[in-house]
């Protein structure tokens, strides 16, 4: 199959493991032609919403994967009502340039994948779900193995010790989790950033920040490092 033959779809951009595995698989797939990453945006902090990612690294992250980054601002606090009119809009985008499908990173939650769904039956498109059904932690070591590279940007501290975060997303990481944590951390437990991995064009140079506590859960703030001169 051609690439003009396969289908057009943008991958919901997180910024983390998940969507990077998503997109990865997207792009060796012999159906889909990925042309566009989708990522919501805090408009009150710039950053990605719930990972708390900044811009900057955000659009590092698109220019080292070789696509345009589609950002949807969302207020704080944002309704359901808002959000879904603000999606419909970037999706409306989407159409014209040809996209049939958005690409998720989720692994097992059935009730996040119905809502998408019907999300995108609204805009009469198609939610793919490439990472489904796979076994957690046969999917985190398969992710490390292949040169994966994250941080832990947010955790639940009542799932998740506190001194976790900022912490790479390795093979160490994974034998210290708590039992009951999931190893991808599908039920919330964390969330991470991608500084490199399958698709790079080149690894992001980055550090880690402060680390403060807000909401009921942990962030650790990544920073990007200016290449010296």
């Amino acid at each position: 199959m051609t690439r003009a033959e396969k289908a057009r779809v943008w991958v919901a951009w997180s910024s983390g493991k998940d969507s990077l595995w998503a997109l990865h698989l997207a792009r060796s797939s012999r159906d889909l032609d990925p042309i566009g990453l989708l990522t919501t945006v805090t408009e009150s902090y710039g950053r990605v919403s719930m990972h708390g990612v900044r811009e900057a690294l955000l659009e590092a992250q698109a220019e080292a994967l070789e696509l345009p980054l589609h950002r949807v601002r969302i207020p704080t606090p944002c309704t359901v009502e808002c959000y879904g009119a603000l999606m419909r809009q970037a999706l409306a985008q989407a159409a014209e340039l040809g996209v049939t499908k958005v690409v998720f990173g989720d692994i097992s939650l059935t009730d996040i994948r119905a809502y998408r769904e019907a999300r995108m039956a609204e805009v009469d498109m198609e939610a793919v779900f490439p990472l489904w059904g796979a076994d957690t932690a046969s999917l985190a070591r398969e992710m490390i193995e292949a040169g994966m590279r994250a941080r832990i940007t947010c955790l639940d501290p009542r799932l998740v010790p506190r001194d976790m975060a900022g912490c790479s997303y390795d093979a160490g990481l994974l034998a210290g989790l708590p039992d009951g944590v999931d190893p991808c951390g599908e039920n919330g437990e964390f969330h991470t950033f991608a500084w490199d991995g399958p698709g790079f064009a080149h690894p992001l140079t980055v550090r880690v920040g402060r680390t403060v506590e807000r909401e009921g859960f942990v962030f650790t703030d990544v920073l990007p490092v200016a290449p010296r001169r």
